[in-house]
């Protein structure tokens, strides 16, 4: 399969399967964060009420940076692995601090943060910033290993991402990664 062909399979399938996420109608990296990390080992429809319920106990970075952790952890209940709101918040406290509460863009800077990795720093760049930077996660790299890898064994994360940097269209990387998720979620 050509990385064209690829695209339409993917993009047109998404025009009619598309989820609609609350995340995904902000450009707000704040907002894109907070689900990101949600998301990490939490189902899809765990996420979403305690995703808004977090916004609204703290709308914006300064409210989570001030919180207690105490308030933070009950607010955070229900989703286990305390440590990801911990690093939330002190990704908040970095951001407010160190870069006068504005988000940086790139992914290496943005991995500097607590608790960020590769993939969400690409998820973030690109959901927030809309940067065509190629990142996976466990949906993604099935949809990559279903296409281009069928019946292959040990394929490294490396060997995806040379595929997939190729196929993220300039225009619009923020729908196609949000496609590869729907399609890695829902069909594979």
């Amino acid at each position: 399969m050509t990385i064209p062909q690829f695209q339409k399979t993917i993009l047109s399938w998404s025009k009619t399967n598309r989820r609609d996420l609350p995340w995904r109608n902000t450009k707000d990296p704040y907002k894109i964060l907070v689900s990101e990390v949600m998301l990490q080992q939490t189902q899809v429809q765990r996420v979403v009420p305690k995703y808004e319920l977090f916004l609204k106990e703290f709308p914006t970075i300064e409210a989570l940076s001030k919180t207690t952790d105490r308030k933070l952890l009950s607010v955070w209940q229900g989703l286990g692995y305390w440590r990801r709101a911990l690093f939330l918040k002190q990704t908040a406290i970095e951001i407010v601090k160190n870069h006068r509460r504005a988000f940086p863009k790139d992914t290496e800077t943005l991995q500097t943060l607590p608790g960020i990795g590769p993939y969400t720093a690409g998820a973030l760049s690109c959901f927030a910033f809309n940067n065509t930077q190629a990142f996976i996660d466990t949906n993604v790299r099935r949809v990559y290993l279903h296409f281009f890898f069928k019946n292959k064994k040990n394929i490294s994360d490396r060997e995806i991402l040379k595929i997939a940097q190729k196929a993220v269209p300039e225009d619009s990387p923020r729908e196609w990664h949000y496609a590869l998720f729907d399609y890695g979620a829902i069909v594979l």
